[in-house]
């Protein structure tokens, strides 16, 4: 944990391996819980995030967010390699598993309750003491396996574990056209079991499913810089959004404006600034 003062409630709670990605330039920080805890925050929510952690960079970029770590031989690790043909993903090491007892009990009552998993991490389906009002499930990690040399490649969601199916208690499920390496029938198969699911589709936007009903947001055009974090910016921008407004159709249309505005810097700089996210805001007033 970083701050051993008194935990106070939050408003957000992202649970998640925080991540240490090696790129060119030397290992920084990431990790879906990173994003999504730092784009919650910045949209003016309290945030708390659990995780599991090796110390091999340090977390001066969550700075004022309270984390609760759980001591790891070594942070899972990330190595991206981008091709005209998509993204190379290995993944060198990997975290323990993180427990859901670890979530302190100042945090059991998050209104915004958000699993981020990138290695399968958490289980899918939490404990009756926590009762958010809004539970978002990225599915990334749930949907990779990797082999001995640690390449990742797309797996299937179990639908249903131990007879009770996480997709129908989740307020909005979150994937990616490339978790599932562009298989249309298995998005089908995990929108007919989601209440709301978005697919994000790079640059070209995003889809919802909501009630069986469809429809389709355009990003806004920009230069790409870097691509990474852009799901878990969009999926937090949503969830956050959603409970402000209670429009999935508005708050799609919001988290692809942010997810857009990601792209154009690296890594975590990435995140949306506040006058970035007023400005979108006032689009929808204008």
């Amino acid at each position: 944990m970083q701050d051993l003062a008194p935990l106070e409630p939050v408003d957000y709670l992202v649970i998640g391996h925080l991540t240490c990605d090696l790129t060119p330039d030397g290992p920084r920080l990431g990790g879906g819980a990173a994003y999504a805890a730092l784009t919650a925050r910045a949209m003016g929510l309290r945030v708390g995030v659990v995780t599991a952690w090796g110390n091999e960079i340090p977390l001066s970029e969550l700075e004022g967010i309270p984390v609760v770590v759980l001591e790891a031989g070594h942070s899972t690790t990330f190595e991206n390699v981008y091709t005209p043909e998509g993204r190379a993903q290995t993944i060198r090491h990997v975290a323990p598993g993180i427990d859901f007892a670890a979530v302190p009990e100042a945090w059991h009552r998050a209104p915004i309750l958000h699993l981020a998993p990138v290695a399968q991490e958490v289980t899918p389906i939490p404990p009756a003491y926590l009762r958010p009002a809004l539970l978002g499930l990225s599915a990334q990690g749930w949907l990779r396996r990797w082999d001995e040399k640690g390449r990742v490649s797309p797996t299937h969601w179990p639908l249903a574990q131990d007879g009770e199916d996480p997709l129908q208690r989740a307020g909005a499920v979150f994937i990616s056209a490339e978790d599932v390496g562009g298989d249309e029938h298995q998005i089908e198969e995990l929108m007919l079991a989601s209440r709301l699911l978005l697919v994000t589709e790079g640059a070209a936007g995003a889809r919802l499913y909501w009630n069986r009903d469809l429809r389709r947001f355009r990003a806004p055009l920009v230069s790409e810089v870097d691509a990474t974090g852009a799901g878990d910016i969009f999926a937090a921008a949503f969830l956050a959004r959603l409970y402000a407004t209670r429009d999935p159709w508005e708050a799609a249309r919001f988290a692809c404006r942010m997810s857009a505005v990601s792209v154009t810097r690296l890594g975590l700089q990435g995140v949306p600034t506040h006058s970035e996210i007023q400005a979108c805001l006032t689009e929808v007033v204008s």
